[in-house]
Parts: structure tokens; C-alpha cells; sequence
């Protein structure tokens, strides 16, 4: 087993290529990195280290987060979780087909511009990850794209 740790300027870029993709696939502008939305993303991430709870920060930005324990790649295994549920939305109805799917509409969201991420290891051996996104996604009435 090996641990790769991925820190700064590679895990940014990382996050903003994979949200890209995602939203290049259904003709989305792309994200831009903001530092104090990333800002904002560290710190309420290193307030989880002392439990890992999957909870959200209650502020003013879009947000997904995210859990994992082991040794693979929790930013990859984030973005993946998240754009995954893109099977799960129905842009028609716009609406959750039967699965949870607003992590991939924020993912994707038109208006959403600016992007902030950070990850932390938590006590108990899990890595907590989120994404913040301004200004937010998922607005009721408002369809991501």
C-alpha cells in the first residue's frame, strides 16, 4: 500500500478540472477558482476533524461535501460520487429520478461561477471533503443548465 498525498496547486487544480468536465458535458461555463470561498471550504472542513460528521456548514454558499475512509483519492472519489448521480436527474421534470441527485446539480449549476475546496483528515481516520460553490446552486424553480 502506498499513500499519495496531494496537496495545494495539484488538489485545486484537480477539483476545478473535474467539475469542468462535468460541466462542459452538458455545455456549462466553466468554474474559476476563488481562494476565499476555498478559504471559507478549509475552515469548515478543519472543524470536522474532531468528528468527521457529514454535516453541512449552514452558510452562504452552495455546498457539497463528502466522506471516505482508505488510501485512494478522496478528491477523485468525491467528484465521482457527485457526478455520478447525473443517472438520477431528469432534466425534463427537472427533478431526483428515485436517488438523491442535487450534488450533481450543483456540480453543473449555470450560475454558479467561483469555486473553493478543501479536504481534512479527520481523528477517527476518515477524510472529509467539500466543495463551496458562489453564489449557490439548486435554487427551487430553477433548472442547473
Amino acid at each position: 500500500w502506498y499513500c499519495l498525498v496531494v496537496q495545494g496547486q495539484d488538489v485545486q487544480q484537480q477539483f476545478l478540472s473535474l467539475h469542468n468536465d462535468a460541466r462542459a458535458q452538458v455545455g456549462v461555463e466553466a468554474l474559476e477558482w476563488d481562494d476565499n470561498v476555498a478559504a471559507y471550504a478549509q475552515n469548515y472542513a478543519n472543524q470536522r476533524i474532531a468528528d468527521c460528521a457529514m454535516q453541512h456548514s449552514g452558510g452562504q454558499y452552495g455546498e457539497n461535501i463528502y466522506e471516505e475512509m482508505g488510501y485512494s483519492d478522496p478528491v477523485g472519489m468525491a467528484m465521482q460520487s457527485w457526478v455520478n448521480e447525473k443517472q438520477y436527474y431528469d432534466h425534463s421534470s427537472n427533478s431526483c429520478t428515485g436517488e438523491e441527485c442535487r450534488h450533481y446539480t450543483q456540480v453543473v449549476w449555470k450560475d454558479s461561477k467561483r469555486l473553493g475546496c478543501a479536504q481534512a483528515q479527520c481523528n477517527n481516520g476518515w477524510t472529509f471533503v467539500i466543495c463551496n460553490y458562489d453564489p449557490r446552486g439548486n435554487i427551487d424553480g430553477q433548472t442547473p443548465y
